[in-house]
Protein backbone atom coordinates (compact mmCIF):
# COMPACT_ATOMS: atom_id res chain seq x y z
CA UNK A 1 0.00 0.00 0.00
CA UNK A 2 1.08 3.03 -0.69
CA UNK A 3 0.91 6.41 1.73
CA UNK A 4 -1.85 7.69 -0.18
CA UNK A 5 -3.82 4.79 1.12
CA UNK A 6 -2.64 3.34 4.45
CA UNK A 7 -1.84 6.66 6.19
CA UNK A 8 1.79 6.02 6.57
CA UNK A 9 3.66 9.29 5.82
CA UNK A 10 0.68 11.38 5.68
CA UNK A 11 0.58 14.89 8.02
CA UNK A 12 -2.61 14.18 10.50
CA UNK A 13 -4.00 16.87 12.23
CA UNK A 14 -5.97 16.34 15.47
CA UNK A 15 -8.60 18.92 16.57
CA UNK A 16 -10.37 18.36 20.21
CA UNK A 17 -13.54 20.26 20.06
CA UNK A 18 -15.10 21.15 23.64
CA UNK A 19 -18.58 22.14 22.15
CA UNK A 20 -21.25 24.38 24.13
CA UNK A 21 -23.53 22.24 25.95
CA UNK A 22 -26.93 21.59 24.27
CA UNK A 23 -24.96 22.32 21.11
CA UNK A 24 -24.34 18.84 20.10
CA UNK A 25 -26.56 18.04 17.77
CA UNK A 26 -26.37 20.88 15.62
CA UNK A 27 -22.66 21.06 15.71
CA UNK A 28 -22.81 17.79 14.47
CA UNK A 29 -25.21 18.68 11.57
CA UNK A 30 -22.98 22.02 10.53
CA UNK A 31 -19.86 19.59 10.59
CA UNK A 32 -21.43 16.99 8.08
CA UNK A 33 -22.80 19.69 6.24
CA UNK A 34 -19.66 21.40 5.66
CA UNK A 35 -16.85 18.78 5.61
CA UNK A 36 -16.64 19.68 1.50
CA UNK A 37 -14.38 22.67 2.59
CA UNK A 38 -11.67 20.37 3.65
CA UNK A 39 -12.04 16.79 1.96
CA UNK A 40 -12.39 18.72 -1.41
CA UNK A 41 -9.33 19.99 -1.15
CA UNK A 42 -6.53 18.33 -3.59
CA UNK A 43 -4.35 17.74 -0.68
CA UNK A 44 -7.06 16.15 2.02
CA UNK A 45 -6.86 12.67 2.64
CA UNK A 46 -9.85 12.10 4.84
CA UNK A 47 -11.61 13.48 7.76
CA UNK A 48 -13.47 11.85 11.07
CA UNK A 49 -15.46 13.47 13.42
CA UNK A 50 -15.72 11.35 16.68
CA UNK A 51 -17.56 11.81 19.65
CA UNK A 52 -15.76 11.22 23.64
CA UNK A 53 -17.51 8.28 25.19
CA UNK A 54 -16.95 9.81 28.70
CA UNK A 55 -17.14 13.53 28.01
CA UNK A 56 -20.95 14.50 26.37
CA UNK A 57 -19.81 17.77 25.02
CA UNK A 58 -16.22 16.63 23.28
CA UNK A 59 -15.16 15.74 19.94
CA UNK A 60 -12.16 15.08 18.10
CA UNK A 61 -11.94 16.25 14.10
CA UNK A 62 -8.77 14.17 12.73
CA UNK A 63 -8.15 15.08 9.17
CA UNK A 64 -4.98 13.39 6.69
CA UNK A 65 -3.12 15.39 4.71
CA UNK A 66 -0.46 14.16 1.81
CA UNK A 67 1.57 16.30 3.31
CA UNK A 68 2.17 19.93 5.58
CA UNK A 69 3.10 21.95 2.45
CA UNK A 70 -0.80 20.90 1.50
CA UNK A 71 -2.37 21.28 4.88
CA UNK A 72 -0.38 24.56 5.23
CA UNK A 73 -1.96 25.77 1.97
CA UNK A 74 -5.75 24.81 3.04
CA UNK A 75 -4.94 26.53 6.40
CA UNK A 76 -4.62 29.86 4.86
CA UNK A 77 -7.37 29.45 2.40
CA UNK A 78 -10.61 31.04 2.18
CA UNK A 79 -12.61 27.85 1.92
CA UNK A 80 -11.19 27.26 5.83
CA UNK A 81 -11.27 30.50 7.00
CA UNK A 82 -15.58 30.09 5.78
CA UNK A 83 -15.69 26.54 7.37
CA UNK A 84 -13.62 27.61 10.49
CA UNK A 85 -16.31 30.41 11.19
CA UNK A 86 -19.13 28.42 10.57
CA UNK A 87 -18.47 26.13 13.50
CA UNK A 88 -16.73 28.63 15.58
CA UNK A 89 -20.72 29.28 17.36
CA UNK A 90 -20.55 25.65 18.93
CA UNK A 91 -17.17 26.07 20.15
CA UNK A 92 -16.60 26.31 23.27
CA UNK A 93 -12.57 25.65 23.87
CA UNK A 94 -10.62 23.09 22.30
CA UNK A 95 -6.33 22.37 21.46
CA UNK A 96 -4.90 21.59 18.07
CA UNK A 97 -2.15 18.91 17.20
CA UNK A 98 -0.35 18.13 14.03
CA UNK A 99 2.07 14.95 13.62
CA UNK A 100 2.96 12.66 11.15
CA UNK A 101 1.84 9.10 10.86
CA UNK A 102 5.03 7.20 11.08
CA UNK A 103 3.52 3.77 11.00
CA UNK A 104 0.14 1.86 9.69
CA UNK A 105 -0.91 -1.56 10.48
CA UNK A 106 -3.74 -2.80 9.53
CA UNK A 107 -6.25 -5.08 11.80
CA UNK A 108 -7.55 -8.58 11.15
CA UNK A 109 -10.98 -7.30 10.76
CA UNK A 110 -9.81 -4.77 8.01
CA UNK A 111 -8.55 -7.35 5.68
CA UNK A 112 -11.72 -9.26 5.98
CA UNK A 113 -13.73 -6.46 4.74
CA UNK A 114 -15.64 -6.40 7.71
Amino acid sequence: MTAQTNGEGAFRVLLRMEINPGMEADFEKAWRGSTEAVTGHSACLGQWLSKDNDEDSVYFIVSDWTDEAGFRAFESSDAHLAHRERLQAYRGKGSFNTMRVVAHIEGKAASHGA
